[in-house]
């Protein structure tokens, strides 16, 4: 069960990287927390209730739900539905994907270490690469906003890489993980604006 939810999240990285509707990105976010939220139950077994709770919570009702509704409502009040014309094409992002993805493998097995587990530390490396990815080859802030927000899904399967080993770190990384994703849908939807002259180009 717990390959095939890594598949799936994978799966969804790379259609992430190569999308250019804003609508597909919000989706993809709303799948990947439902994924995040089946591989805290099927690998952290190892947890006190109460903590795979928190985790099942901050998954399935804040990646899942706030984070989609609230990036919905930042593109209906900006009125942007596709990424900008000058953002590189979804050929060139498919290939640095896979670039990234074999660095990600190289990077996992080189820092190796028993009480990581290596196939989520690959995947951490490969959506924070995908991230940076989005961020740098995106010209519109809304843009930048989805490339941090899945930069923050990487930083959750880091604390999953050693959830059992380190439960406390979870619990860390999970409010961490909250405060940083508010912060940045707050900042980001305070600072965009409908009908921008620039923006207003990319209307469907």
């Amino acid at each position: 069960m717990i390959n095939y939810l890594t598949v799936l999240f994978s799966i969804s990285v790379v259609y992430l990287a190569v999308t250019e509707r804003y609508r597909v990105y919000s989706r993809l976010l709303a799948i990947q927390g439902i994924i995040l939220f089946g591989i805290t139950f099927a690998e952290l077994t190892d947890l006190k209730w109460y903590t795979l709770l928190f985790v099942a919570s901050e998954t399935l009702i804040f990646k899942a739900l706030v984070v989609p509704y609230m990036l919905n409502r930042i593109i209906l009040r900006t009125n942007v539905f596709k990424v900008h014309t000058n953002a590189l094409s979804g050929f060139y992002s498919l290939i640095l994907i896979i670039l990234s993805l074999l660095a990600s493998i190289f990077m996992a097995n080189t820092l190796k270490n028993p009480q990581i587990n290596t196939v989520f530390f690959t995947i951490a490396f490969f959506t924070l690469f995908a991230g940076l990815i989005i961020i740098v080859t995106h010209k519109l802030i809304i843009s930048h906003l989805i490339g941090f927000l899945v930069l923050e899904n990487s930083s959750f399967i880091f604390s999953m890489a050693v959830g059992n080993e380190m439960p406390m770190l979870i619990n860390i990384g999970i409010l961490l993980d909250i405060f940083v994703g508010v912060l940045i849908l707050g900042f980001f939807g305070m600072k965009l604006k409908p009908n921008i002259n620039e923006l207003s180009l990319l209307k469907d």
